[in-house]
């Protein structure tokens, strides 16, 4: 069902773009490691830049064919491994110069476990980089748009608190997803006790989105008022 969905060089929904943000950098030659690499489009855009080796790691045996096929059709590799996250990979230690996720990193069931692993498996100076829905954007809605049972002013109104870190379900296409909805310094603090070093926190919308005028979607309208997504660049010390 996602297939190319919220991969390199986009970061995140109405969020700055890699050719925004230059998170990476040259890439040509250095160890990726793509921590829920999905169907392989951000493989596929780091194989473009030269990258010297790349590996992926996902939960979907499905997915992760068709990563290799849209690699295989495009001339490059990447060593895929279906596993969780969470476990111990059968990957090398303090061997990749970059680890990432996008928008990947908040289906983890334990954090802390997620970004002590990710720290084993870089260089020292190595760089993790990740993107995920911002809290604020399950917290807030438009009454009007999205709460219209309850609400009849056309406001933004908080539906959740922000301190809530349980599990909830939310309808997506035909079926159902569960998530955590982790406060920001939830993610800091689990990041500074796994050894990393902040550089970048970037929570802002697109220039499109900011600027958007007239007649807009809600999400576009939210997004000028709050953020909808995130990302962090973080370096092992």
């Amino acid at each position: 069902m996602w297939f190319g969905t919220t991969a390199l060089p986009e970061y995140g929904v109405r969020f700055p773009t890699e050719d925004d943000l230059h998170l990476f950098g040259d890439v040509a030659g250095k160890k990726l490691l793509e921590i829920c690499c999905g169907s392989g489009h951000s493989l596929k855009y780091h194989a473009e830049r030269g990258a010297g080796e790349l590996w992926g790691v996902d939960l979907s045996q499905k997915q992760l064919d068709n990563a290799s096929r849209l690699l295989r059709e495009s001339g490059y590799a990447a060593r895929l491994i279906c596993a969780k996250m969470e476990d111990e990979l059968d990957v090398p230690k303090e061997y990749f110069d970059y680890v990432y996720s996008i928008y990947g990193i908040g289906w983890t069931t334990d954090l802390q476990g997620t970004f002590d692993k990710i720290a084993s498996y870089l260089k020292k100076d190595g760089i993790f980089i990740f993107s995920w829905h911002h809290t604020l954007n399950y917290c807030v809605a438009w009454s009007c748009e999205e709460r219209k049972d309850v609400f009849e002013d056309d406001k933004l109104v908080m539906t959740k608190s922000y301190y809530d870190e349980s599990y909830f379900k939310m309808p997506v296409h035909d079926s159902e997803i569960v998530l955590c909805n982790r406060k920001i310094s939830t993610y800091i603090n689990a990041l500074a006790k796994a050894g990393f070093a902040i550089e970048q926190l970037i929570e802002e919308a697109d220039e499109e989105s900011l600027h958007a005028t007239g007649e807009v979607d809600p999400k576009t309208r939210k997004a000028q008022m709050l953020p909808i997504s995130f990302c962090i660049k973080a370096r092992k010390l």
